[in-house]
């Protein structure tokens, strides 16, 4: 019988899967998963990152190595980065070639301390970019107002991005916005946007947590308002992504930018292990799946197709009603990015301190 994680490929969904570690992919979990259940793709963020390299397994022969060469920490860091990167696209590389160049990506992103500097995003996709050359890896770059003339100058240089941390129907706008003015300056400097391959992460699971926490003790939009946001996204992606605009760049080869469901592990125990899944089903879609998520859809799971389409009226009445019940759409989402680009900054100097302390250790006991 086919996996219910496979299955979502059959309702163009691609299941990409949220987690990556060296001992993963070299020992063929990632292998086993894309033949299993059909995965498509791999995202890494620096919380995967410190939490891969603070287990140490299978770091530590390259990590004594760079360390007596003299390597300061966060060249370290980033060369075990790009190898678990590297040798994830290879794995993967099967699935992009089938695809011609749709899918079998895997996501890098840019240091979070530069999440609000636009020039050293830039600066540093670029040299990602670089280092890797190889067609299936995305660029993180994150939406904050800083990310997104970042993300049309990366996309503008041929470089194909992952958006990551998007929360608001607002800032989603922007991203494509930024994006599709990024290919039109690729096309008008002589560039092939058929090569440029794009997602939107539009973050689910936090949004409730966040108004679920604002909301009035037994209000009817608990648990509602994050599949609401999403939905209602996808109709944006629908719309943005037709008319003569978009058109005229399809013409050329340019591919639409996948919305991309991130944080879809169930945060609420009161909630379906697999809401953030069955919810959001829809064409065009990439939703990212943690280990829990994978599992509880291999135990009961039974996605169904189309369901982003479903009910959108209600979804755009779950948005509209936060404000009769006191919650701010615009701080609550505010709120959640300004929390996720300081988690993500504290994971990465984290990763810094358990390399330098591990590092020690290392050269202290051989």
């Amino acid at each position: 019988m086919t996996s219910p994680v496979a299955r979502l490929n059959q309702y163009g969904q691609s299941p990409w899967y949220d987690n990556l570690t060296r001992t993963f992919v070299l020992g063929g979990g990632l292998a086993a998963m894309i033949a299993d259940d059909g995965i498509r793709g791999v995202t890494s963020n620096p919380t995967i990152l410190e939490k891969a390299l603070a287990a140490g397994e299978g770091y530590d022969d390259q990590l004594v190595e760079l360390a007596r060469a003299g390597k300061p920490t966060d060249g370290i860091y980033w060369e075990l980065v790009l190898a678990d990167i590297g040798a994830a696209s290879d794995v993967l590389r099967p699935v992009h070639d089938s695809t011609a160049g749709a899918d079998g990506f895997v996501s890098v992103e840019v240091a979070p301390d530069r999440a609000h500097d636009t020039d050293a995003t830039v600066e540093q996709a670029a040299w990602l970019h670089g280092r890797l050359e190889r067609p299936n890896v995305l660029v993180k770059i994150p939406a904050t107002v800083e990310g997104l003339p970042a993300i049309t100058r990366t996309i503008a240089a041929g470089i194909a991005v992952n958006i990551t941390l998007i929360f608001s129907l607002g800032r989603y706008d922007a991203v494509i916005e930024a994006y599709l003015a990024g290919l039109e300056q690729l096309v008008a400097s002589g560039g092939d946007p058929s090569t440029i391959a794009s997602v939107a992460s539009f973050f689910v699971s936090r949004v409730d947590t966040e108004a679920d926490r604002r909301l009035p003790v037994g209000s009817p939009l608990r648990g509602k308002v994050a599949v609401a946001n999403a939905k209602v996204a996808y109709q944006r992606f629908l719309e943005r992504f037709s008319g003569p605009r978009w058109e005229a760049l399809a013409a050329k080869g340019a591919r639409r930018q996948r919305p991309l469901w991130a944080s879809t592990s169930t945060k609420n125990p009161a909630y379906s292990d697999t809401l953030y899944v069955d919810e959001l089903v829809g064409p065009d879609t990439v939703n990212t799946l943690a280990q829990a998520s994978i599992v509880a859809l291999r135990d009961h799971g039974d996605p169904k197709p189309d369901a982003i389409t479903q009910d959108v009226e209600g979804a755009l009445d779950v948005i509209k009603d936060l404000a009769g019940v006191g919650v701010d759409y615009d701080d609550l989402t505010a709120t959640i990015e300004r929390e996720g680009v300081d988690s993500f900054a504290r994971s990465y100097a984290d990763g810094l301190a358990t390399l330098e302390k591990r590092a020690k250790d290392l050269l202290a006991n051989s």
